[in-house]
């Protein structure tokens, strides 16, 4: 393997949000609408991802005087004659409509594989929300395998976990930066066993809808795609600037989400562009999502762009934990799969911050 333990130097950091709806499915906006939030959020991509239904005709660049984003499409897939509807997969990159594939996940996933697309377990754990007649849409096919990765951080499963009443959701939804704090803990302690057997990457979803809440005479939209857009974000790092070129660009991205290239950041209390985690041994360096060899040790170091709290996770297990600070260095002298967490305070609570993906010590 190259030594890229510099590469950040000359790879560009670009942020991406995906998993949103449009009115083809369950969401109130259009492409449009969303494009434009995009562009005046700032960010450089987003994966419109409807239940069931691969629209096409709007995989293009959108832009806005010098500013433009790219929007690729690709679908949120479930088994519709399945009652509860669980088992919720996001498909970027197969070429085809995979919907009627989804009543069978393990068939399904190997379809979207040999497609040449890409496979993230949606909402792994996401409860009930029985005010608002919404039934678990948890992930249950543990059975499953060779799927791509999962979506760690998902901003609207955990606004149902705290509407116990409608007048919970009604709060919440006025005041939206009051929600996300942090990925389920069931959820990471999923990922971390899951990683113990084979590579998974992990993404952060916004679920973005623009939904439309009523209750009695008080009508709103509640988490508008632009306030999405601003808070979980994918960051992923790429091996040249956007192009233009629609798709030289789809590539990039889908290539870097395949290894893992990426972090999950939470934008809204503070911006996460700037995050670094690389490890550099005798041989070789890497980044996120690489495999380097544990022979005459590893030096892994992480970088935040501001004073925070900071952790180095081994196989599931802190390992080292820094506070207030920018920088964190250890020399990894056995094998694992090692990943950062960063957390910041926002509001007068701690929250999570960023979640990289792993380096793995082979």
């Amino acid at each position: 393997m190259e030594n890229r333990t510099g590469i950040f130097d000359i790879m560009e950091e670009i942020i991406v949000n995906l998993h949103m709806h449009t009115s083809y499915s369950d969401g109130s906006g259009s492409h449009v609408d969303i494009a434009q939030a995009a562009i005046q959020s700032g960010l450089d991509a987003v994966i419109v991802t409807d239940h069931n239904a691969l629209v096409h005709g709007f995989e293009r660049y959108f832009n806005d005087g010098s500013r433009r984003v790219l929007m690729l499409v690709g679908e949120e897939v479930h088994d519709q004659n399945r009652d509860p509807q669980k088992n919720h997969l996001l498909v970027f990159g197969a070429g085809q409509e995979m919907a009627t594939f989804a009543d069978d996940p393990h068939n399904l996933i190997k379809t979207i594989s040999d497609s040449g697309g890409l496979s993230f377990i949606a909402h792994p754990l996401d409860l009930a929300a029985r005010s608002f007649n919404e039934t678990s849409i948890s992930w249950e096919d543990w059975s499953v395998n060779n799927f791509t990765g999962l979506e760690l951080w998902n901003g609207l499963s955990e606004l149902k976990t705290l509407m116990p009443t409608k007048l919970h959701g009604a709060f919440y939804g006025l005041l939206p930066w009051l929600v996300a704090h942090r990925p389920q803990k069931s959820t990471l302690r999923k990922w971390d066993d899951l990683l113990a057997q084979r590579r998974v990457v992990a993404v952060g979803g916004s679920d973005a809808h623009a939904l439309r809440m009523h209750i009695g005479p008080i009508s709103r939209t509640i988490y508008p795609y632009k306030f999405h857009f601003r808070a979980i974000n994918t960051h992923i790092f790429i091996q040249d600037p956007l192009t233009g070129d629609v798709d030289t660009d789809r590539k990039m991205i889908y290539d870097a989400l395949a290894g893992g290239h990426c972090f999950v950041g939470y934008d809204l209390p503070r911006p996460t562009r700037g995050f670094r985690f690389t490890a550099h041994g005798d041989e070789a360096g890497g980044i996120m999502g690489d495999e380097i060899s544990a022979k005459g040790g590893v030096t892994l170091e992480a970088h935040l762009p501001s004073l925070a709290e900071i952790r180095l996770i081994r196989n599931g297990k802190v390992l080292l934990t820094g506070k207030r600070t920018q920088a964190l260095t250890y020399v990894a002298r056995e094998p694992g799969v090692y990943r950062v967490e960063a957390f910041v305070k926002y509001l007068g609570i701690k929250r999570g911050w960023i979640y990289s993906n792993p380096i793995y010590v082979r």
